[in-house]
């Protein structure tokens, strides 16, 4: 009997222009952010057959990150939670993921590369008693 195969599938900051914050001058003028995936599924079938069918489809990843990207939202922990809830739902074959959110010229007092939130989310199964 062959192993399952576990795999982690990385998407590193994928660029952003956006209108998340709390203060106005954020909802209006925007801002740049990032958006790192590490996303694990079971590519047993994906691997054995060399066939994408069967794989995650990271375009597809990225365009539950787009949506999400594109709406508007006060905290960046609210966009990390939205596009794992998003992933999800989307990929029936996914098991864990991280999902990362940078925001660069965050309007602080002190100045600092980027401000950034890290969510993980695993599938958890439910069994019956």
């Amino acid at each position: 009997m062959k192993e399952a195969f576990l795999t982690k599938l990385n998407v590193h900051a994928a660029e952003f222009y956006a209108y998340h914050g709390v203060k106005a001058e954020e909802q209006t003028l925007g801002g740049k952010y990032q958006v790192d995936l590490e996303l694990y599924y079971n590519s047993t079938k994906a691997v054995i057959n060399d066939d994408v069918t069967y794989a995650l489809d990271y375009d597809e990843a990225m365009f539950c990150v787009e949506d999400v990207m594109g709406g508007q939202y006060n905290l960046i922990e609210t966009i990390a939670n939205e596009i794992l809830n998003m992933l999800f739902d989307r990929f029936d074959q996914l098991e864990q993921a991280t999902v990362r959110v940078r925001k660069f010229a965050a309007p602080i007092r002190t100045p600092v590369a980027y401000i950034e939130t890290e969510q993980t989310m695993a599938r958890t199964e439910e069994f019956d008693d």
